[in-house]
């Protein structure tokens, strides 16, 4: 009897696992589930194209998704528990039904949700950005031209809302706890021309700053957003509030399962969980020695190879071959207004930042990280072609010295 493979998350991490394991050789099913009831899709666009009404949503769709790899979609279907000494998955339907599917091998890519602030359920005009749904949801509020947006958070997220809305030419005020954005991520310095860039295009930046509370009114018997009250004590009216501060991933299905979380699946350097389980995308922690820590990653290109490995780390278990090292360089890129933010690495807010290339006065830059003499790091705006050239030096192993003499040449 040929081997079945489950599949529990069919976003990008996941449709990659399943494609690769099927061009690889398995003839065995193939069973990929997801809690979203739509065809697999590109995210990125989410908060940007979808949003802003450029594109619609059959241009999202991934070409994994549609490929004939006769797999066995369950879309609308959430894992709710795991058994691993009996190889099964108790999985909920759309009509709410429970049932049980058996496995000999699992791929672990459900992912992760948008948080939600406290007692917000069911108020109409408040909104994340995660899910097709989720941007259609906010789009739809968007086209009949709200007087104000208020976006939650001023990470990359809440960055590129605050962009996109701005591209429709409405009033946003963007509201960030910390002192900077993108502080945690890229340091003080960069994190104030962040700042900067939203101020040029617009934007009412509040840093800083908390939300006490969401204040409401009662229309047409449905209770609605009416202004976000701030923890410096200004009321900002608004009919639109969007909340864009972070994730949890999702591993509430895995508790006590037997499998390691904190923060994610816990996996060895081969993305592996346990006998014959891997994990992938957004929710796998893993060990790099490139950057000396574990590292869990929710960036598109890490995705995309996690679920390549993914597959091919059970493919290795099976044939008894040697399992290939997991160990990629994050890469990352945000489009926010005219300027493209490319990140590659995983620096520290506390590593050293040196410019070298263009000022940050003109939002035309690269800089580059480094803790010790170790690079960690490779920040550029609106200079493509030499942060992909940068970040080649990654994999040659290059010291933070010698990288920003390489970059002086350029």
């Amino acid at each position: 009897m040929t081997p079945t493979t489950v599949i529990v998350g069919a976003s990008l991490a996941g449709i990659n696992a399943a494609r690769t394991l099927r061009l690889q050789g398995q003839l065995g099913p193939i069973v990929v589930v997801d809690a979203d009831p739509e065809r697999p899709y590109d995210r990125p666009p989410l908060s940007k194209q979808i949003l802003t009404g450029e594109w619609e949503p059959e241009k999202i769709l991934l070409p994994a998704g549609k490929e004939d790899l006769n797999l066995d979609f369950r879309l609308g279907t959430r894992a709710k528990a795991l058994d691993l000494a009996s190889r099964q998955i108790i999985l909920e339907g759309p009509t709410g039904a429970l049932e049980t599917s058996s496995f000999d091998s699992l791929v672990i890519a459900s992912g992760a949700s948008a948080r939600r602030l406290p007692d917000t359920a069911g108020i109409a005009g408040v909104h994340v950005v995660r899910t097709l749904a989720d941007s259609l949801a906010l789009r739809a509020e968007l086209d009949a031209g709200p007087f104000r947006v208020v976006v939650i958070g001023a990470g990359f997220i809440g960055a590129e809302v605050a962009s996109s809305c701005r591209k429709r030419g409405l009033d946003v005020t963007l509201v960030e706890a910390l002192p900077l954005p993108l502080e945690r991520i890229l340091g003080a310095e960069m994190g104030q021309v962040c700042a900067q860039v939203h101020i040029e295009n617009g934007v009412d930046l509040r840093l800083d700053t908390g939300v006490l509370q969401i204040e409401t009114s009662s229309v047409d018997g449905v209770e609605r957003v009416r202004a976000v009250v701030l923890s410096d004590g200004t009321v900002v009216e608004a009919e639109v509030v969007v909340v864009g501060i972070g994730v949890t991933v999702n591993t509430q299905w895995l508790e006590g399962s037997g499998i390691a979380l904190d923060d994610g699946v816990m996996c060895d350097n081969t993305l592996l969980a346990a006998p014959d389980v891997v994990a992938a995308g957004d929710i796998a922690r893993y060990p790099s020695a490139r950057f000396g820590r574990t590292l869990r990653v929710e960036h598109w290109e890490t995705a995309i190879a996690g679920g390549e490995a993914a597959a091919r780390r059970l493919l290795a278990e099976a044939s008894g071959e040697t399992p290939a090292v997991f160990d990629p360089v994050p890469w990352f890129w945000s489009d926010q207004y005219d300027r493209k933010i490319q990140l590659a690495g995983r620096p520290m807010p506390t590593d050293e930042c040196r410019i070298v290339h263009g000022t940050t006065a003109e939002f035309r830059f690269v800089a580059l990280y480094g803790d010790g003499d170790r690079l960690t790091g490779v920040l550029g705006m609106n200079r493509p072609r030499h942060v992909v050239q940068l970040r080649a030096l990654f994999d040659e192993g290059v010291s933070f010295s010698e990288a920003c003499e390489r970059a002086a040449a350029l």
